[in-house]
């Protein structure tokens, strides 16, 4: 049995069908759901993905790429995200996996799919190989597509104190203008996450870009200037965050 033969029959054995139309409203989505929660999902998925190691990259790029464009449920399309992150093909997260990514964070568009991509795929490949992502992060800030955008805003969300600022600010700033709701959620959520490292600086940057309304309140929302301290601003780190 193929791979995504696997996966689709694993995840129809532990469906709910019943909760799949309270899953979809909830998520807006045009795709439909099976039903099956996260928790029952992740643990299947693993043993399916444990039974069916691929030992090539070439071979597991096609693999999560034919499980995401043959999706017909929504779960199919998170089994494709977590066959991308599983811990078996940690060493193929490498250049070459870029057009992939960028292929789900643009044909995902939606927050549940493109935000782990953003956060765990293309922020590890930034953290690994600073001086090709950089300036494609840069590239994707200025897109017309809302989805890369908001990966390039959203990339060092788990950089800490090793964000680069500079680009952090550059990813931001073609988006401050845009009244879309997840443009300015995703601007306040990775100022959020800079401030747990370097809260002064955040409120600094808030205050002088004149950031207001649904950005500011999260950028701010964890904040207690009087009492944290601030830290040095940092630069992507060199190896996976």
């Amino acid at each position: 049995m193929s791979l995504g033969k696997a996966v689709r029959l694993a995840l129809r054995e532990i469906a709910e069908p019943g909760k799949a139309p309270a899953m979809q409203a909830y998520m807006k989505s045009e795709m439909p759901f099976l039903g099956v929660q996260s928790g029952p999902r992740r643990a299947a998925l693993k043993r399916v993905f444990t039974e069916h190691r691929i030992e090539a990259a070439p071979e597991w790029r096609r693999s999560v790429l034919e499980l995401w464009r043959e999706a017909e449920f929504r779960e199919e399309r998170y089994a494709a995200i977590e066959l991308s992150g599983f811990r078996f093909y940690r060493e193929f997260q490498t250049l070459y996996t870029v057009p992939m990514y960028e292929e789900m964070v643009v044909s995902g568009a939606w927050w549940d799919l493109v935000d782990e991509i953003a956060t765990h795929r293309v922020g590890g490949l930034l953290a690994a190989y600073p001086d090709a992502m950089r300036p494609l992060m840069l590239e994707w800030a200025h897109a017309e597509n809302l989805w890369k955008r908001r990966t390039a805003i959203l990339a060092q969300n788990r950089f800490k104190e090793r964000t680069d600022t500079a680009l952090l600010y550059a990813c931001i700033e073609p988006s401050l203008s845009d009244i879309d709701f997840f443009a300015r959620k995703a601007i306040g959520w990775a100022l959020r996450e800079y401030a747990k490292t370097n809260p002064r600086e955040v409120v600094r940057y808030v205050e002088a870009k004149g950031i207001s309304g649904l950005s500011r309140r999260e950028a701010l929302k964890n904040v207690n200037v009087s009492t944290a301290p601030a830290a040095p601003p940092g630069r992507a780190p060199s190896t996976p965050a």
